[in-house]
């Protein structure tokens, strides 16, 4: 169940076979079902996630009850509502399986303590930040000005599996184009 972390762990910093199982020891496996909400909007996070299998996504949903997808968290990958878990405050979005998913969580409290006692944990929290700082720009400033047709070449370019993974609603509402005009472009392509 560990084997997913602990490669991604070792992919991006040196480290010995104690200091990884310690890591490893602050996590939890945790099975979901399809659509499982990991967290309710209002609620206030309270644990990160790495994806063993299947996939994280977190959305909002306006007035109108219209969704907007802000991440995905796929096998190998991280997710969670960063600005409650770090603020603790009212996330401002829902956090939810999109498939059945085996994850493994940790505390906040247990996040924290490795990064602030374990430089080499503390170091890839500072990848996984200015990587996701890094994705979250290149998609905002890349989308802008971007038609239907090459918001969904992006994706494919950056994500390759995106859109075999994730129904049409779902993928629109990340790329911000409405399901029949994502429809009209894949039919481009």
């Amino acid at each position: 169940m560990y084997n997913l972390l602990e490669a991604f762990i070792k992919s991006r910093t040196s480290i010995d076979d104690a200091t990884l199982k310690m890591i490893c020891s602050h996590f939890e496996p945790v099975k979901t079902r399809r659509n499982e909400l990991l967290l309710n909007y209002s609620d206030v996070c309270q644990h990160y996630y790495f994806v063993n299998k299947g996939c994280i996504r977190l959305y909002t949903i306006n007035k109108e009850g219209s969704e907007t997808t802000r991440f995905f968290a796929f096998e190998g990958g991280f997710g969670t509502a960063l600005p409650s878990l770090i603020e603790q405050t009212p996330a401002h979005e829902y956090m939810q399986t999109i498939e059945r998913s085996e994850l493994l969580r940790i505390s906040r409290h247990n996040f924290y303590h490795l990064v602030d006692t374990v430089p080499q944990f503390a170091f890839i929290y500072r990848q996984i930040l200015e990587l996701g700082f890094i994705t979250a720009q290149k998609r905002i400033y890349g989308f802008q000005g971007f038609d239907a047709l090459e918001k969904v070449k992006w994706v494919i370019r950056h994500q390759p599996d995106f859109l075999l993974r994730v129904s049409n609603k779902m993928a629109a509402s990340y790329l911000g184009l409405s399901p029949s005009t994502l429809s009209r472009a894949k039919a481009r392509l």
